[in-house]
């Protein structure tokens, strides 16, 4: 009884151990937020669905997601640098941009014209894989005399393949400049190779994927514990009814 007591102790550490390693490794998979405290929260946003229209009418990029601005800047009236997190509202944010063979363009244009977020995707032809390689954010924003501005011409995110769209329903941070990072959700975009005005398959981000083996390293080690303790405890009875026998 004391090796059965001993195996179902250390099919018990090695459980939590299993536990222990899968929450630190969704806690490190988890995109850290802006370390600056905001100026202000104004919520998770809402997901918009945006497209963009070729020359001969037909939709050659499709873009839904939720966007969230964080926004550093100088503000005069406080005399300090503050930051702002502002939301993308869909209702009232045009879509409009550009398809060519190898580089794809989505401008969202909100708040009366005042807010131009740029989007722009890169094809390698060669390995038929496309990013977005730049962002670029224009807004006027009160208490600042001059219009806010940002870009970043060498990004690689939101990386797919040709045919397919990129998807990543976890919140994640797209840092692109000092002063701007970009936080998104529920991410679907597919910039290259529509057929039709549909997604195809979407190629699943390394968040999700994470967050799909999570439970199955937990379900596993269960499992694995349920069925070391069934043997053990099997093995223990066959002893126990030999040495019955024996007397």
């Amino acid at each position: 009884m004391t090796q059965i007591g001993g195996v179902q102790s250390w099919c018990l550490t090695v459980t939590l151990q299993l536990l222990l390693a899968a929450a630190l490794h969704q806690s490190f998979a988890t995109v850290a937020p802006p370390t600056a405290p905001p100026h202000k929260d104004p919520g998770r946003p809402e997901r918009g669905n945006y497209r963009v229209t070729s020359s001969n009418g037909t939709v050659c990029l499709l873009a839904s997601m939720g966007l969230q601005l964080n926004l550093t800047f100088s503000s005069p009236s406080l005399n300090k640098t503050v930051q702002d997190v502002v939301n993308l509202q869909p209702n009232v944010t045009k879509s409009s941009g550009s398809c060519g063979p190898d580089v794809a363009s989505l401008q969202l244009t909100t708040d009366a014209e005042k807010t131009n977020l740029t989007f722009i995707f890169t094809l390698n032809t060669t390995s038929n894989k496309y990013h977005l390689s730049e962002v670029s954010l224009s807004a006027v924003l009160p208490d600042v005399k001059e219009p806010f501005s940002a870009h970043n011409g060498s990004l690689d995110y939101l990386r797919g393949t040709l045919g397919y769209s990129y998807m990543c329903r976890e919140a994640q941070t797209l840092d692109v400049a000092q002063d701007l990072s970009i936080n998104t959700f529920q991410v679907q975009v597919q910039p290259f190779g529509l057929a039709g005005d549909q997604f195809g398959a979407a190629e699943e981000c390394q968040l999700d994927e994470d967050d799909m083996l999570i439970p199955i390293i937990v379900g596993a080690a269960l499992a694995g514990l349920v069925l070391i303790v069934l043997l053990a405890y099997l093995i223990g009875r066959k002893r126990s009814h030999a040495g019955y026998q024996t007397i």
